[in-house]
């Protein structure tokens, strides 16, 4: 009798024993899936930090400083608010309205029935040849910031563009954009500063054309004019006796209540950095 207890007592053993491994070797198989989900995760997180470039379009209050001190754009601040997985590529130039900086060369002096000035040719510019350029231009992921509508403003050609051409105009590098799988965001033109009495006021036109433009395209809208004269109203530039070229508003300003300084230009990049966050959008994630 004692033999046979020893011997079920054993057996015991033995089948405890297998479950047991059983059971940890299912742990492991079980534990697997969990170490791909986690290097998938890490794929993931390694796809989102790739490099992105910002492309700009726009005028002199974006542009690119030259050799004098003033006008300073504020696409040139832009980069330094990034980080190193954002490049900006700031194509924006001093005096082009959105028809002439598309078509620099192109646009003619007169203006046809349609109340247009004429293009003599319906090539682009090479700065938009190159940014459409599948090699080396916008790619998927990339950005496109699209300000115009100061020059565009002018009653005379090459600048002069009315409000249906500058919708047909934004819509067309709009699309360009989309059709790259690029993010185009629009922005309303950047506030001058012109007082009544004690409040800066809102002063640049093509701002209804733009939110057409974004609500059409569901494209995001900065709205830097209302930024922009808002900062002007928080840091009391006005009521102003005229005098640009001293104070705070000629540390902000060029001569000409317009154009920025290195400052100013800083400051105008903040708002538009600001808004980016603002709004949540996807880039915002590489903001400093």
């Amino acid at each position: 009798m004692r033999n046979l207890r020893t011997v079920i007592i054993a057996a015991l053993v033995i089948a405890l024993s297998s479950l047991g491994l059983g059971a940890a070797s299912a742990a492991g198989s079980a534990a697997k899936p969990c170490t791909g989900t986690s290097g998938t995760a890490a794929s993931a997180t390694r796809a989102a930090a790739q490099p992105v470039t910002v492309w700009l379009a726009g005028d002199w209050t974006m542009a690119d400083p030259g050799s004098a001190r003033c006008p300073v754009g504020w696409g040139s601040q832009f980069d330094a608010l990034f980080n190193a997985d954002v490049t900006v590529r700031n194509r924006a130039v001093g005096g082009r309205s959105i028809q002439t900086w598309l078509y620099e060369g192109n646009v003619s002096s007169t203006k046809g029935s349609d109340g247009e000035c004429r293009l003599t040719s319906t090539a682009y510019s090479a700065r938009w040849q190159a940014m459409l350029n599948a090699g080396t231009g916008m790619k998927a992921g990339d950005y496109l910031f699209i300000q115009f509508g100061i020059n565009d403003s002018s009653s005379t050609c090459p600048r002069h563009v009315g409000p249906a051409r500058y919708r047909q105009l934004m819509t067309t590098m709009v699309q360009a954009a989309l059709a790259r799988g690029a993010h185009p965001v629009l922005l309303t033109p950047v506030a001058a500063l012109t007082c009544s009495g004690g409040t800066a006021t809102k002063n640049r036109g093509f701002v209804n054309e733009t939110f057409a433009v974004g609500s059409s395209t569901r494209a995001p809208v900065v709205d830097l004019q209302s930024l922009s004269v808002s900062l002007y109203n928080s840091l009391r530039f006005c009521p102003h006796n005229g005098d640009y070229g001293s104070g705070p508003v000629g540390a902000f300003f060029c001569n000409d209540h317009t154009h920025f300084e290195t400052y100013g230009a800083q400051r105008i990049a903040g708002l538009v950095a600001g808004d980016v966050r603002r709004q949540n959008l996807p880039l915002a994630g590489s903001l400093r």
